[in-house]
Protein backbone atom coordinates (compact mmCIF):
# COMPACT_ATOMS: atom_id res chain seq x y z
CA UNK A 1 0.00 0.00 0.00
CA UNK A 2 1.29 3.37 -0.62
CA UNK A 3 2.00 5.87 2.28
CA UNK A 4 2.55 9.35 1.92
CA UNK A 5 5.23 10.82 3.83
CA UNK A 6 7.12 13.78 4.33
CA UNK A 7 9.77 14.20 2.02
CA UNK A 8 13.15 13.72 3.96
CA UNK A 9 14.33 10.13 4.16
CA UNK A 10 13.50 9.09 7.44
CA UNK A 11 16.15 7.42 10.14
CA UNK A 12 15.27 4.47 11.91
CA UNK A 13 16.03 3.41 15.67
CA UNK A 14 14.97 -0.06 16.97
CA UNK A 15 15.19 -0.15 20.57
CA UNK A 16 15.02 -3.42 21.95
CA UNK A 17 14.36 -4.86 25.50
CA UNK A 18 15.10 -8.40 26.76
CA UNK A 19 12.41 -10.24 28.53
CA UNK A 20 10.23 -7.09 28.86
CA UNK A 21 6.46 -8.43 29.50
CA UNK A 22 3.52 -6.75 28.08
CA UNK A 23 2.34 -5.85 31.58
CA UNK A 24 5.80 -4.52 32.59
CA UNK A 25 5.16 -0.77 31.47
CA UNK A 26 2.53 1.41 33.14
CA UNK A 27 1.18 2.60 29.73
CA UNK A 28 0.28 -1.25 29.43
CA UNK A 29 -1.59 -1.04 33.24
CA UNK A 30 1.22 -2.00 35.31
CA UNK A 31 1.31 -0.16 38.10
CA UNK A 32 4.40 -1.15 40.20
CA UNK A 33 6.93 -0.03 38.41
CA UNK A 34 7.65 3.62 37.10
CA UNK A 35 8.14 4.37 33.16
CA UNK A 36 7.46 7.71 33.23
CA UNK A 37 10.06 7.95 29.57
CA UNK A 38 8.41 5.10 27.92
CA UNK A 39 4.85 6.50 29.01
CA UNK A 40 5.47 9.49 27.27
CA UNK A 41 6.56 8.03 24.23
CA UNK A 42 3.38 6.19 24.44
CA UNK A 43 1.49 9.38 24.75
CA UNK A 44 3.16 11.08 21.63
CA UNK A 45 3.58 7.99 19.92
CA UNK A 46 1.60 4.71 18.90
CA UNK A 47 0.91 2.26 21.18
CA UNK A 48 0.50 -1.26 20.05
CA UNK A 49 -1.53 -4.08 21.74
CA UNK A 50 -1.28 -6.67 19.30
CA UNK A 51 2.51 -6.52 18.42
CA UNK A 52 4.32 -9.88 18.25
CA UNK A 53 8.00 -10.74 18.44
CA UNK A 54 8.47 -14.34 16.56
CA UNK A 55 9.29 -16.35 18.93
CA UNK A 56 8.91 -17.02 22.45
CA UNK A 57 13.06 -16.72 23.23
CA UNK A 58 15.64 -14.44 22.22
CA UNK A 59 17.96 -15.83 19.83
CA UNK A 60 15.29 -17.08 17.23
CA UNK A 61 13.61 -13.70 17.50
CA UNK A 62 16.41 -11.10 17.12
CA UNK A 63 16.86 -13.41 13.96
CA UNK A 64 13.86 -12.38 12.44
CA UNK A 65 13.92 -8.80 13.18
CA UNK A 66 16.87 -8.64 10.89
CA UNK A 67 16.06 -10.93 8.58
CA UNK A 68 12.25 -10.65 8.12
CA UNK A 69 11.95 -14.77 8.29
CA UNK A 70 10.44 -16.94 10.66
CA UNK A 71 12.77 -18.76 13.16
CA UNK A 72 11.86 -22.43 12.20
CA UNK A 73 12.96 -22.04 8.76
CA UNK A 74 16.26 -21.85 10.03
CA UNK A 75 17.27 -24.83 11.87
CA UNK A 76 20.30 -23.10 13.67
CA UNK A 77 18.04 -20.28 15.19
CA UNK A 78 17.49 -21.66 18.89
CA UNK A 79 19.00 -20.53 21.96
CA UNK A 80 22.71 -20.26 20.92
CA UNK A 81 25.45 -20.89 23.60
CA UNK A 82 28.32 -17.50 23.83
CA UNK A 83 30.46 -19.55 21.61
CA UNK A 84 27.79 -20.64 18.90
CA UNK A 85 28.18 -19.52 15.34
CA UNK A 86 26.77 -16.61 13.19
CA UNK A 87 23.55 -17.92 12.21
CA UNK A 88 22.78 -15.36 9.59
CA UNK A 89 24.29 -16.00 5.96
CA UNK A 90 26.13 -13.41 4.66
CA UNK A 91 24.57 -13.60 1.29
CA UNK A 92 21.06 -13.11 3.29
CA UNK A 93 18.99 -10.79 2.95
CA UNK A 94 19.04 -8.32 6.35
CA UNK A 95 17.35 -5.17 7.44
CA UNK A 96 21.00 -3.48 8.13
CA UNK A 97 22.06 -4.42 4.93
CA UNK A 98 19.05 -3.50 2.67
CA UNK A 99 19.34 0.01 4.15
CA UNK A 100 23.23 0.48 3.93
CA UNK A 101 22.09 -0.18 0.29
CA UNK A 102 20.04 2.49 0.30
CA UNK A 103 22.38 5.02 1.75
CA UNK A 104 21.97 4.39 5.63
CA UNK A 105 24.35 4.31 8.08
CA UNK A 106 23.66 1.04 10.01
CA UNK A 107 24.90 0.25 13.53
CA UNK A 108 24.56 -2.63 16.20
CA UNK A 109 24.59 -1.47 19.68
CA UNK A 110 24.00 -4.09 22.35
CA UNK A 111 23.34 -7.14 22.61
CA UNK A 112 23.77 -9.68 19.57
CA UNK A 113 23.21 -13.34 20.76
CA UNK A 114 22.83 -14.29 16.73
CA UNK A 115 26.56 -15.90 17.02
CA UNK A 116 30.23 -14.87 15.84
CA UNK A 117 32.62 -16.54 14.10
CA UNK A 118 32.50 -19.89 11.47
CA UNK A 119 32.21 -22.52 14.31
CA UNK A 120 36.10 -21.70 15.82
CA UNK A 121 36.31 -18.51 17.10
CA UNK A 122 39.48 -16.44 17.69
CA UNK A 123 38.44 -14.02 20.43
CA UNK A 124 42.23 -13.02 20.96
CA UNK A 125 42.07 -12.30 16.95
CA UNK A 126 40.40 -11.11 14.54
CA UNK A 127 36.14 -12.34 13.99
CA UNK A 128 34.76 -13.12 11.38
CA UNK A 129 31.47 -13.21 10.35
CA UNK A 130 30.23 -10.94 12.69
CA UNK A 131 28.20 -8.51 12.55
CA UNK A 132 29.88 -5.95 9.78
CA UNK A 133 29.16 -8.62 7.58
CA UNK A 134 25.74 -8.83 7.18
CA UNK A 135 24.46 -5.09 6.93
CA UNK A 136 26.00 -3.21 10.08
CA UNK A 137 28.90 -0.90 9.43
CA UNK A 138 29.21 -0.50 12.77
CA UNK A 139 29.22 -2.57 15.42
CA UNK A 140 29.78 -3.07 19.71
CA UNK A 141 28.09 -5.81 20.95
CA UNK A 142 28.57 -8.56 23.76
CA UNK A 143 28.20 -11.91 22.20
CA UNK A 144 25.54 -13.39 24.01
CA UNK A 145 23.89 -12.87 26.84
CA UNK A 146 24.88 -11.58 30.29
CA UNK A 147 24.51 -14.40 31.68
CA UNK A 148 27.31 -16.33 29.48
CA UNK A 149 30.39 -15.94 28.94
CA UNK A 150 32.41 -14.45 27.59
CA UNK A 151 32.01 -11.13 29.43
CA UNK A 152 33.70 -8.80 27.25
CA UNK A 153 32.25 -6.32 24.36
CA UNK A 154 33.37 -6.90 20.55
CA UNK A 155 34.00 -3.44 19.20
CA UNK A 156 33.80 -4.67 15.36
CA UNK A 157 35.72 -7.55 14.56
CA UNK A 158 37.92 -7.60 18.31
CA UNK A 159 37.40 -8.11 21.93
CA UNK A 160 37.46 -4.52 23.28
CA UNK A 161 40.73 -3.53 25.25
CA UNK A 162 41.77 -7.23 25.57
CA UNK A 163 45.30 -7.47 26.91
CA UNK A 164 47.19 -9.94 24.25
CA UNK A 165 49.43 -11.36 27.06
CA UNK A 166 46.20 -12.27 28.80
CA UNK A 167 44.14 -14.73 26.12
CA UNK A 168 40.68 -15.41 26.29
CA UNK A 169 39.71 -19.57 26.43
CA UNK A 170 36.16 -20.28 26.08
CA UNK A 171 34.57 -23.69 26.63
CA UNK A 172 30.63 -24.80 26.62
CA UNK A 173 29.88 -27.93 28.42
CA UNK A 174 31.72 -30.65 30.10
CA UNK A 175 33.89 -30.21 33.16
CA UNK A 176 35.78 -27.04 34.09
CA UNK A 177 38.78 -27.44 31.77
CA UNK A 178 40.32 -24.20 34.00
CA UNK A 179 41.27 -25.49 37.76
CA UNK A 180 42.35 -22.39 38.66
CA UNK A 181 39.48 -20.32 37.85
CA UNK A 182 36.32 -20.39 39.98
CA UNK A 183 33.07 -21.67 39.80
CA UNK A 184 29.84 -20.88 41.31
CA UNK A 185 29.66 -24.65 41.96
CA UNK A 186 32.93 -25.74 43.68
CA UNK A 187 33.38 -22.35 44.93
CA UNK A 188 29.96 -20.41 46.67
CA UNK A 189 31.87 -18.66 48.65
CA UNK A 190 32.67 -16.06 45.96
CA UNK A 191 29.08 -15.41 44.80
CA UNK A 192 27.62 -12.26 45.58
CA UNK A 193 24.30 -13.55 43.66
CA UNK A 194 23.39 -17.26 43.92
CA UNK A 195 22.09 -19.06 41.42
CA UNK A 196 18.86 -21.33 41.27
CA UNK A 197 19.61 -23.45 38.58
CA UNK A 198 22.58 -25.74 37.76
CA UNK A 199 23.15 -23.64 34.43
CA UNK A 200 24.43 -20.35 36.41
CA UNK A 201 27.13 -21.78 38.49
CA UNK A 202 30.06 -21.62 35.72
CA UNK A 203 32.91 -19.74 35.31
CA UNK A 204 32.64 -16.60 38.52
CA UNK A 205 32.50 -12.93 36.49
CA UNK A 206 32.07 -10.71 38.81
CA UNK A 207 30.97 -12.22 41.61
CA UNK A 208 28.30 -13.41 39.52
CA UNK A 209 28.22 -17.26 38.02
CA UNK A 210 27.64 -17.54 34.90
CA UNK A 211 26.85 -19.84 31.94
CA UNK A 212 29.94 -21.49 29.99
CA UNK A 213 33.46 -21.81 31.38
CA UNK A 214 36.06 -19.05 30.19
CA UNK A 215 39.80 -18.13 31.08
CA UNK A 216 41.61 -14.75 30.71
CA UNK A 217 40.88 -11.51 29.39
CA UNK A 218 40.36 -10.10 32.36
CA UNK A 219 41.32 -5.98 31.32
CA UNK A 220 38.53 -6.92 28.67
CA UNK A 221 35.76 -7.61 31.03
CA UNK A 222 32.71 -5.88 31.40
CA UNK A 223 31.49 -4.25 34.66
CA UNK A 224 28.15 -5.37 35.16
CA UNK A 225 26.96 -1.82 36.98
CA UNK A 226 27.85 0.29 33.88
CA UNK A 227 27.15 -1.76 31.19
CA UNK A 228 23.91 0.27 30.52
CA UNK A 229 25.93 2.83 30.47
CA UNK A 230 28.64 1.87 27.77
CA UNK A 231 25.88 1.34 25.58
CA UNK A 232 23.33 4.10 25.65
CA UNK A 233 26.82 6.12 25.32
CA UNK A 234 28.02 4.30 21.63
CA UNK A 235 24.55 5.00 20.60
CA UNK A 236 23.84 8.94 21.25
CA UNK A 237 27.79 8.88 19.68
CA UNK A 238 26.47 6.80 16.56
CA UNK A 239 23.65 8.81 16.55
CA UNK A 240 25.21 12.35 16.57
CA UNK A 241 27.98 11.41 14.26
CA UNK A 242 25.45 10.45 11.59
CA UNK A 243 22.95 13.32 11.86
CA UNK A 244 23.82 14.51 8.84
CA UNK A 245 22.73 11.29 7.05
CA UNK A 246 20.11 8.65 7.11
CA UNK A 247 20.94 5.53 9.61
CA UNK A 248 19.78 2.86 10.93
CA UNK A 249 20.62 2.27 15.04
CA UNK A 250 19.50 -1.30 16.57
CA UNK A 251 19.78 -0.49 20.15
CA UNK A 252 19.76 -3.68 21.77
CA UNK A 253 19.06 -3.37 25.43
CA UNK A 254 19.83 -6.15 28.07
CA UNK A 255 17.31 -5.36 30.76
CA UNK A 256 15.59 -6.98 32.27
CA UNK A 257 17.47 -10.14 31.55
CA UNK A 258 19.17 -12.07 34.35
CA UNK A 259 21.97 -11.51 35.77
CA UNK A 260 20.01 -7.98 37.03
CA UNK A 261 22.68 -5.84 38.20
CA UNK A 262 21.14 -2.57 38.05
CA UNK A 263 23.46 1.06 37.80
CA UNK A 264 23.71 2.11 41.61
CA UNK A 265 21.59 5.34 40.17
CA UNK A 266 19.11 2.86 39.92
CA UNK A 267 19.43 0.26 42.51
CA UNK A 268 16.94 0.54 45.11
CA UNK A 269 14.75 2.99 42.60
CA UNK A 270 11.74 0.51 42.95
CA UNK A 271 10.31 -1.69 45.66
CA UNK A 272 10.06 -4.63 43.33
CA UNK A 273 13.85 -5.85 43.60
CA UNK A 274 16.55 -5.79 40.77
CA UNK A 275 14.01 -6.77 37.99
CA UNK A 276 11.88 -3.68 38.81
CA UNK A 277 15.00 -1.46 39.06
CA UNK A 278 16.97 -3.04 35.97
CA UNK A 279 13.29 -1.76 34.11
CA UNK A 280 13.32 1.53 35.20
CA UNK A 281 16.75 1.85 34.35
CA UNK A 282 15.85 0.47 30.98
CA UNK A 283 13.35 3.38 30.86
CA UNK A 284 16.32 5.77 31.74
CA UNK A 285 17.83 4.90 28.56
CA UNK A 286 15.13 5.40 26.46
CA UNK A 287 14.31 8.63 28.04
CA UNK A 288 17.83 9.93 27.40
CA UNK A 289 17.66 8.66 23.31
CA UNK A 290 14.43 10.54 22.99
CA UNK A 291 16.15 13.82 24.47
CA UNK A 292 19.22 13.23 22.17
CA UNK A 293 17.38 13.30 19.40
CA UNK A 294 15.47 16.14 20.49
CA UNK A 295 18.59 18.21 21.36
CA UNK A 296 20.38 17.21 17.58
CA UNK A 297 17.39 18.37 15.71
CA UNK A 298 16.43 14.49 14.79
CA UNK A 299 13.17 13.68 16.75
CA UNK A 300 11.11 15.13 13.63
CA UNK A 301 12.76 13.08 11.47
CA UNK A 302 13.54 9.43 13.24
CA UNK A 303 11.13 6.68 13.73
CA UNK A 304 11.56 4.99 16.89
CA UNK A 305 10.28 1.31 17.46
CA UNK A 306 10.63 0.26 21.47
CA UNK A 307 9.42 -3.51 21.82
CA UNK A 308 11.01 -6.55 23.86
CA UNK A 309 12.48 -10.12 21.91
CA UNK A 310 9.63 -12.26 23.97
CA UNK A 311 7.36 -12.43 26.90
CA UNK A 312 8.77 -11.95 30.53
CA UNK A 313 10.73 -14.55 33.32
CA UNK A 314 10.98 -13.97 37.28
CA UNK A 315 13.18 -16.76 38.13
CA UNK A 316 15.63 -17.37 35.29
CA UNK A 317 18.71 -18.91 36.88
CA UNK A 318 19.40 -16.50 39.77
CA UNK A 319 17.76 -15.70 43.33
CA UNK A 320 16.99 -12.14 43.05
CA UNK A 321 13.73 -12.11 45.01
CA UNK A 322 12.36 -11.32 41.75
CA UNK A 323 9.06 -13.69 42.45
CA UNK A 324 8.80 -12.29 45.73
CA UNK A 325 9.20 -8.53 45.27
CA UNK A 326 6.69 -8.86 42.43
CA UNK A 327 3.83 -8.81 44.55
CA UNK A 328 0.82 -7.68 42.85
CA UNK A 329 2.55 -6.66 39.65
CA UNK A 330 2.03 -9.09 36.43
CA UNK A 331 4.82 -9.15 33.90
CA UNK A 332 2.46 -10.72 31.46
CA UNK A 333 -0.23 -8.34 32.15
CA UNK A 334 -3.54 -10.19 31.48
CA UNK A 335 -1.86 -12.64 29.16
CA UNK A 336 -1.21 -16.57 29.79
CA UNK A 337 2.31 -17.83 29.77
CA UNK A 338 5.56 -16.24 29.90
CA UNK A 339 9.11 -16.50 28.11
CA UNK A 340 9.75 -20.19 26.22
CA UNK A 341 5.39 -20.31 26.18
CA UNK A 342 3.19 -20.54 23.20
CA UNK A 343 0.72 -19.04 25.10
CA UNK A 344 0.41 -15.18 24.26
CA UNK A 345 2.66 -13.97 26.75
CA UNK A 346 5.56 -15.45 25.56
CA UNK A 347 5.62 -13.62 22.08
CA UNK A 348 3.24 -10.40 22.54
CA UNK A 349 5.29 -7.61 23.46
CA UNK A 350 4.73 -3.78 24.32
CA UNK A 351 5.82 -1.89 21.21
CA UNK A 352 5.79 1.47 20.68
CA UNK A 353 5.87 3.41 17.23
CA UNK A 354 7.43 7.09 17.98
CA UNK A 355 8.08 10.04 15.42
CA UNK A 356 6.52 13.64 15.59
CA UNK A 357 7.06 14.25 11.85
CA UNK A 358 5.49 10.93 10.70
CA UNK A 359 3.65 9.20 13.35
CA UNK A 360 -0.02 10.43 14.86
CA UNK A 361 -0.32 9.58 18.45
CA UNK A 362 -2.63 6.76 19.58
CA UNK A 363 -3.26 3.32 19.99
CA UNK A 364 -3.71 0.86 17.62
CA UNK A 365 -5.21 -3.19 17.94
CA UNK A 366 -3.59 -3.67 13.97
CA UNK A 367 -2.07 -7.21 14.06
CA UNK A 368 1.80 -6.70 13.51
CA UNK A 369 5.18 -9.17 13.48
CA UNK A 370 8.53 -7.81 14.47
CA UNK A 371 9.17 -9.94 10.88
CA UNK A 372 8.17 -7.22 9.23
CA UNK A 373 10.12 -4.39 10.24
CA UNK A 374 12.20 -5.70 6.64
CA UNK A 375 9.87 -4.83 4.57
CA UNK A 376 8.44 -1.92 6.04
CA UNK A 377 11.73 0.28 6.56
CA UNK A 378 12.58 -0.61 3.19
CA UNK A 379 9.68 0.88 1.51
CA UNK A 380 9.85 3.93 3.90
CA UNK A 381 13.43 4.58 2.68
CA UNK A 382 12.61 3.87 -1.12
CA UNK A 383 14.17 0.48 -1.14
CA UNK A 384 13.03 -2.50 -3.54
CA UNK A 385 13.65 -6.08 -2.37
CA UNK A 386 12.50 -9.12 -5.12
CA UNK A 387 9.84 -11.29 -4.07
CA UNK A 388 12.41 -14.23 -3.74
CA UNK A 389 14.09 -12.14 -0.45
CA UNK A 390 11.10 -10.71 1.05
CA UNK A 391 11.09 -14.01 3.51
CA UNK A 392 7.75 -13.74 5.63
CA UNK A 393 7.95 -9.81 5.73
CA UNK A 394 5.38 -8.05 4.75
CA UNK A 395 4.59 -4.35 3.62
CA UNK A 396 2.65 -2.81 6.09
CA UNK A 397 4.21 0.65 6.91
CA UNK A 398 0.91 1.97 7.09
CA UNK A 399 0.83 0.23 10.41
CA UNK A 400 3.47 1.47 11.79
CA UNK A 401 2.48 5.25 10.58
CA UNK A 402 -1.11 4.70 12.40
CA UNK A 403 -2.75 4.76 8.90
CA UNK A 404 -4.28 1.42 8.84
CA UNK A 405 -5.70 -0.39 11.95
CA UNK A 406 -5.56 -3.77 10.80
CA UNK A 407 -2.26 -4.65 9.80
CA UNK A 408 -1.39 -8.55 9.45
CA UNK A 409 -4.78 -11.19 8.00
CA UNK A 410 -2.82 -14.11 10.33
CA UNK A 411 0.73 -14.25 12.02
CA UNK A 412 3.04 -17.48 13.04
CA UNK A 413 5.11 -17.23 16.42
CA UNK A 414 6.97 -20.23 18.19
CA UNK A 415 7.24 -21.45 22.01
CA UNK A 416 10.57 -22.87 23.21
CA UNK A 417 11.91 -25.93 20.34
CA UNK A 418 10.15 -24.49 17.40
CA UNK A 419 6.69 -25.22 18.07
CA UNK A 420 4.65 -23.01 16.10
CA UNK A 421 1.43 -21.26 16.82
CA UNK A 422 -0.51 -19.74 14.04
CA UNK A 423 -2.93 -16.54 14.78
CA UNK A 424 -5.53 -15.15 12.26
CA UNK A 425 -7.50 -12.37 13.28
CA UNK A 426 -9.38 -13.17 16.51
CA UNK A 427 -8.41 -16.76 17.18
CA UNK A 428 -5.34 -18.29 18.26
CA UNK A 429 -4.53 -22.25 17.28
CA UNK A 430 -2.34 -24.04 19.23
CA UNK A 431 -1.62 -27.82 17.76
CA UNK A 432 -1.00 -30.90 19.87
CA UNK A 433 2.23 -30.96 21.31
CA UNK A 434 4.24 -33.45 23.32
CA UNK A 435 5.76 -32.28 26.18
CA UNK A 436 5.71 -30.70 30.16
CA UNK A 437 3.18 -28.42 30.75
CA UNK A 438 5.28 -26.26 33.15
CA UNK A 439 8.78 -25.24 32.05
CA UNK A 440 10.78 -26.54 35.01
CA UNK A 441 10.61 -25.05 38.01
CA UNK A 442 10.24 -21.65 36.47
CA UNK A 443 6.77 -21.61 36.86
CA UNK A 444 5.78 -20.65 33.46
CA UNK A 445 3.17 -22.51 31.13
CA UNK A 446 5.03 -24.04 28.11
CA UNK A 447 1.24 -24.40 25.90
CA UNK A 448 2.18 -28.34 25.67
CA UNK A 449 -1.50 -30.53 25.15
CA UNK A 450 -2.17 -33.65 23.49
CA UNK A 451 -5.19 -32.04 22.40
CA UNK A 452 -5.66 -29.15 19.91
CA UNK A 453 -6.34 -25.53 21.31
CA UNK A 454 -8.42 -22.55 19.98
CA UNK A 455 -8.65 -18.77 21.62
CA UNK A 456 -10.85 -16.41 21.01
CA UNK A 457 -8.53 -13.53 21.37
CA UNK A 458 -11.06 -10.73 21.35
CA UNK A 459 -13.19 -12.55 24.51
CA UNK A 460 -10.63 -14.08 26.15
CA UNK A 461 -7.08 -12.61 26.23
CA UNK A 462 -6.19 -14.81 28.78
CA UNK A 463 -6.33 -18.00 26.78
CA UNK A 464 -8.60 -19.69 29.33
CA UNK A 465 -11.29 -21.14 27.38
CA UNK A 466 -10.28 -23.66 24.92
CA UNK A 467 -12.66 -23.45 22.22
CA UNK A 468 -11.79 -26.56 20.06
CA UNK A 469 -14.03 -29.23 20.74
CA UNK A 470 -16.75 -26.38 19.38
CA UNK A 471 -15.47 -25.35 16.81
CA UNK A 472 -14.17 -27.89 14.89
CA UNK A 473 -14.21 -26.17 11.65
CA UNK A 474 -12.38 -23.27 12.59
CA UNK A 475 -9.69 -25.67 14.24
CA UNK A 476 -9.21 -27.68 10.79
CA UNK A 477 -8.99 -24.57 8.91
CA UNK A 478 -6.06 -22.64 10.72
CA UNK A 479 -4.23 -26.46 11.18
CA UNK A 480 -4.44 -26.12 7.16
CA UNK A 481 -2.91 -22.51 7.15
CA UNK A 482 -0.51 -23.40 9.47
CA UNK A 483 0.51 -26.41 7.65
CA UNK A 484 0.82 -24.43 4.45
CA UNK A 485 2.69 -21.47 5.81
CA UNK A 486 5.17 -24.26 6.99
CA UNK A 487 5.24 -26.01 3.51
CA UNK A 488 7.35 -29.10 2.74
CA UNK A 489 9.87 -28.00 5.15
CA UNK A 490 8.01 -28.25 8.99
CA UNK A 491 9.57 -27.29 11.91
CA UNK A 492 11.35 -29.72 14.01
CA UNK A 493 9.17 -29.07 16.83
CA UNK A 494 6.16 -30.23 15.07
CA UNK A 495 7.68 -34.14 14.73
CA UNK A 496 5.48 -36.29 16.08
CA UNK A 497 8.67 -37.67 18.31
CA UNK A 498 9.94 -34.26 19.49
CA UNK A 499 9.81 -33.83 23.39
CA UNK A 500 10.40 -30.67 24.55
CA UNK A 501 14.00 -30.47 26.38
CA UNK A 502 14.78 -27.57 29.01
Amino acid sequence: MTVNLPKLTPNFIIIYADDLGFGDLSCYGASGIPTPHLDRMASEGLRFTQSYATAATCTPSRYSLLTGAYPWRNKRARILPGDAPMIIGEDERTLPGTLRDSGYRTAVIGKWHIGLGDGNIDWNGEISPCPLDVGFDESYVMAATNDRVPCVYVDGRKVDGLDPDDPISVVYGGVNPFPEVATGKDNPELLSMRHSDQQHYDTIVNGVGRIGFCRGGRAATWDDETMSDVFLKRSKNFISKNKTQPFFLYYALHQPHVPRIPNPRFAGSTDKGPRGDVIAELDGCVGEILEHLKAEGLDKNTVVIFSSDNGPVLDDGYRDDASVKCGEHKPAGPLRGGKYSMFDGGSRVPMIAWSPGYIKAGETPALFSHADFLMSFADMAGATIPESEQADSLEISATLLGKDTVGRDHLVTEGIGSKTVVRQGNWVYIPPHDGPKLFGDKGIETGNDSAPQLYDMDADIGQRENLAAQNPEKVAELKALLESIHGGSPPSGHSPTDVCSF
